[in-house]
């Protein structure tokens, strides 16, 4: 029987993180869950970890503000995977995993880290509009980090989040439920196809224009809605009178709306396809998410 592997996850009681928790142990993995005292008495976060305590978790005490504890937490485990937010209207924190990489080459014993991405490939974003852009700048910041101190990778470009966007009908992309995300993700871990790639998720049905995500809404309704529609050059000029964090997301709208930069590229040879590789995970298609808001 093959042993699978002990799992280390930072940001765990954030949106991707718990799910990521629950994957791990789903799937049978010693995991561990990174307990921060910058939670302090977030009671919320506080029950979140007792829960996964009591599902099996190891909570371990460490901060990106206590070098030594990374190195300590590490140390326990054989793969690492990071889910600290890099979403403006949360909170941009991805220039902190430099001192988890730091802590990953001295330990030593990691076979896989999974930076914290889970979204469009920054490799693929060299010419993204600004502010937006800083967030891809800094996960590629990140990567030339990784990869200088050979550490063994996989980076996960899972998409949109079907939370974020699905509920608003927002833009013309693929679509990723967030548990299917987390399940992906810790298939992977222990995958050698996936080893130092970038692992995409792209289900094949959640592969869908704007227009058609609105005729699954109007199908699940029963009614035809009205739509208008905005040019390219309006929503650009709309950012300006936004604030910092707004012209941030926005901005990524633009190249998931306007460029269609999720699906307008092949995946080539360093990168290989989730719902490929694991096909035997049913995913939640966008009908049957949407059916949730009904």
């Amino acid at each position: 029987m093959e042993t699978k592997s002990k799992v280390l996850i930072i940001g765990g009681t954030g949106y991707l993180g718990k799910r990521l928790v629950r994957a791990s142990l789903a799937q049978g993995h010693q995991t561990y869950v990174l307990n921060r005292p910058e939670i302090g008495v977030d009671i919320d976060k506080v029950q979140m970890l007792l829960g996964f305590k009591q599902q099996g978790a190891h909570l371990v005490s460490g901060s990106f503000n206590d070098y030594q504890s990374l190195v300590n937490a590490v140390k326990l485990v054989d793969v690492v995977i990071c889910a600290i937010s890099g979403v403006h209207i949360r909170s941009h924190q991805i220039l902190l995993q430099l001192n988890l990489v730091d802590a990953i080459k001295e330990a030593g014993n990691v076979k896989r880290f999974l930076p914290s991405e889970f979204g469009t490939d920054p490799a693929r974003m060299e010419n993204a509009i600004e502010p937006g852009r800083v967030t891809f700048d800094d996960k590629m910041v990140v990567r030339k980090a990784i990869e200088e101190a050979k550490i063994p990778f996989t980076y996960i470009s899972a998409n949109c989040f079907a939370g974020y966007f699905l509920g608003g009908l927002c833009q013309p992309a693929i679509y990723v439920d967030e548990d299917d995300i987390a399940m992906y993700t810790i298939k992977a871990i222990d995958d050698p196809r996936t080893l130092n790639k970038t692992l995409y998720i792209r289900p094949p049905k959640n592969i869908l224009s704007q227009k058609e995500v609105v005729q699954v809404w109007e199908k699940l309704i029963g009614k035809e809605l009205k739509k208008s529609s905005i040019s390219k050059d309006d929503f650009l000029a709309s950012l300006k009178e936004q604030d910092y964090a707004q012209q941030v997301g926005l901005g990524h709208y633009y190249h998931v709306c306007y460029e269609g930069c999720l699906a307008n590229f092949e995946i080539g040879k360093n990168g290989v396809e989730a719902s490929e590789l694991y096909p035997e995970i049913k995913y939640t298609t966008v009908e049957d998410y949407m059916k949730r808001y009904l």
